[in-house]
């Protein structure tokens, strides 16, 4: 089983644009975004995704995660058929102090609403955070991305 620790954060200032390693489009739908488990198609650049996701389990940091590759027309097929709220962002890719942070700047519903993501081996391991980070909300349900298609930033 294959598990997916992560911390989550909002994001004070830009400065993580400039620190890129790499950015990419990203469009993802939920076929379920039931709390017990979310099934996403996800198209990343050009490649498509199919992820099931567990619910969050102690902290909020931790849940099962299983990921699939599928071919771009196929996620483009299987998005036609997600429940209403795609999710449209841009995600960055920033290394800091051995970690990889990755930066989702969300569009549409979500325009506005920016978080960074860390994903680590163990939930008691240390992460030293770049100054650009803000207030953690790992385990805010409300951040979660499926929460985001059903409840988006722009209507709270």
């Amino acid at each position: 089983m294959s598990q997916e620790i992560e911390r989550k954060f909002l994001v004070a200032s830009d400065e993580y644009k400039s620190l890129a390693f790499s950015h990419q489009r990203i469009e993802q739908g939920y076929l379920s975004s039931s709390p017990d488990r979310t099934v996403r198609v996800r198209i990343y650049g050009s490649n498509g995704f199919l992820t099931i996701k567990g619910r969050t389990t102690g902290t909020g940091m931790s849940r099962y995660e299983w990921e699939k590759a599928i071919a771009q027309h196929e996620a483009e097929e299987l998005l036609a058929l997600c429940e209403e709220g795609v999710i449209s962002k841009v995600r960055y890719k920033v290394e800091f102090k051995g970690h990889t942070f990755e930066v989702d700047e969300f569009y549409g519903d979500n325009e506005g609403l920016i978080v960074a993501e860390v994903e680590l081996n163990a939930e008691n391991e240390k992460v030293e955070l770049p100054a650009w980070i803000g207030m953690e909300v790992t385990g805010d349900a409300r951040f979660f991305n499926s929460a985001l298609s059903k409840h988006p930033f722009k209507k709270w």
